[in-house]
């Protein structure tokens, strides 16, 4: 067996016992979601001037809007998102950890990934200035590269907010997300009446809110007094939030389509508008009614805790993490879960760049098929074009996802150094790194697509980011002292 797949399998064998498999398949079917539709509706075609160019689909197809409900999965990963988190930051408070090394075990497994592709992209760019390309063609590429970026930065600020956050929810309970909501409700109301800056906020009211539900489930399957897991709450969430969508989006002001449609008046997306969060309270009702139903069917697939065969009888996990060390056994489909758990953020990071490097080698041997949108030629091209795909994504996952797997690393087994100065100017330290990460991810993300750039980005940005990206480094290296033992003589 060749020795990834095997480590995979050794890695889902030893599951703990104690992980939350539903959470998992849910991130996975999430990432799986997003990507398929991405690559679905991207439309390839040439400008009268011969260059490559790319758009969405979604305007040419206006059946499908309704559609995009069953797409638009983004509120599942802030809803799992909270639900991780919570558990995360628990387990490490309670293992003696401090809040500050949480977020940077937090911080680096996101931004490391991050900083490959952003250097990448960089280097590329600057390559192909330098060998002569159009400026316009190399911002182009990077901008499209650069796309699902704007992922990041709300969720490195939720992230960053999780310890208060989750402190007023065990104080409020439910009416953070709906305090929330209604400041997204405000922000919807600016934009309505022509002061779409005043909106702003939303960008993080709106996922904040997914985020506190997250925290709210992960009390129901912790059984903590007070958040019962009552079926008819689910059914109410569920049809409830879906009545108000319909409501809001076909009688209402909101678009149709949960994903952003170019020359609509508003976007349901940037930034979330009460609809999208009306949908994400369907949604949660549904996830929460098929959990009793996805567990039977996982038992059936055996991707309830695993078990190690010794002599005929079956040995349970010992919920470390390890097994028993004796001939861990793992399905197919939870290996499956487990290989896009750990590759999720390059999955998600480089599914863009798979598209412009096919788009790209396709177009110089000459076979790019550019059918009209629609047309059946478009739709019989859409299965090869996703195999393609899939096989040249697989491929960048294989260089590039060690980094992720490698920034999962956790401090463990350290000392923290509780010295009051050092402390407090760790914590400075982190919460800059994190802020000047952020606003380098937004001043790309928010940059026009029309400039014109030598790195392909505007470089204040980048180096804001990487500035941060340092800052929590430095941060991180001087977390803990090693323990008198452990002193290198």
């Amino acid at each position: 067996m060749p020795r990834p797949l095997a480590g995979l399998r050794q890695l889902a064998a030893h599951t703990p016992a104690s992980r939350d498999r539903y959470v998992d398949t849910l991130r996975a079917l999430a990432i799986t979601l997003v990507v398929l539709g991405h690559w679905l509706v991207t439309v390839i075609a040439h400008t009268p001037q011969g260059r490559l160019t790319g758009h969405s689909a979604l305007p040419d197809l206006r059946w499908a809007w309704p559609l995009t409900w069953l797409v638009q999965v983004l509120p599942v990963f802030f809803l799992v998102g909270g639900y991780a988190n919570a558990a995360s930051l628990t387990a490490h408070r309670d293992r003696g950890g401090s809040t500050v090394t949480w977020l940077l075990d937090r911080g680096r497994r996101l931004l490391l990934p991050t900083t490959v592709l952003l250097v990448t992209l960089a280097l590329a760019a600057l390559v192909a200035r330098v060998a002569g390309a159009d400026p316009k063609l190399v911002r182009d590429a990077v901008w499209y590269a650069a796309i699902p970026l704007w992922f990041l930065s709300p969720y490195l600020l939720v992230v960053l907010l999780t310890r208060p956050m989750y402190a007023l929810h065990r104080r409020y309970g439910v009416a953070v997300p709906l305090a929330l909501a209604g400041l997204v409700a405000l922000g919807d109301l600016a934009r309505f009446g022509g002061h779409g800056g005043l909106a702003v906020g939303s960008f993080l009211f709106g996922w904040l809110a997914v985020h506190q539900v997250g925290f709210a489930w992960r009390d129901v399957c912790a059984g903590r007094p007070g958040w019962p897991a009552r079926p008819r709450v689910a059914v109410l969430l569920l049809v409830g939030g879906l009545t108000a969508t319909i409501l809001l989006t076909w009688p209402g002001p909101y678009p149709v389509s949960m994903i952003n449609i170019p020359g609509e008046r508003l976007h349901n997306m940037s930034p979330p508008s009460l609809a999208l969060l009306t949908l994400a309270t369907a949604q949660i009702g549904l996830i929460l009614l098929l959990r009793p139903r996805t567990s039977r069917l996982s038992a059936i697939l055996q991707l309830s805790p695993p078990f190690a065969r010794n002599g005929g009888r079956q040995v349970q996990d010992r919920g470390d993490g390890r097994g028993d060390g004796q001939g861990e056994r793992a399905t197919v489909g939870w290996t499956v879960v487990v290989a896009i758990n750990a590759f999720v953020l390059t999955v998600f990071l480089w599914h863009v760049t798979a598209v412009l490097l096919l788009a790209g080698l396709l177009d110089a041997l000459g076979v790019l098929p550019t059918p009209p949108v629609g047309t059946l030629t478009w739709w019989l091209w859409r299965v090869p074009w996703l195999l393609m795909l899939i096989v040249l994504l697989a491929g960048l996952v294989a260089v590039f996802g060690r980094v992720e797997t490698r920034a999962a690393h956790r401090l463990r087994n350290a000392v923290p150094d509780r010295r009051r100065g050092r402390a407090a100017a760790r914590s400075a330290l982190t919460v800059a790194g994190f802020a000047a990460a952020t606003a380098g991810l937004v001043g790309i993300n928010a940059a026009p697509r029309a400039g014109e750039h030598l790195l392909g980005m505007p470089a204040w940005a980048l180096a804001s980011f990487l500035v941060g990206v340092a800052a929590l480094e430095v941060a991180r290296a001087t977390t803990t002292r090693a323990r008198p033992d452990q002193v290198d003589r």
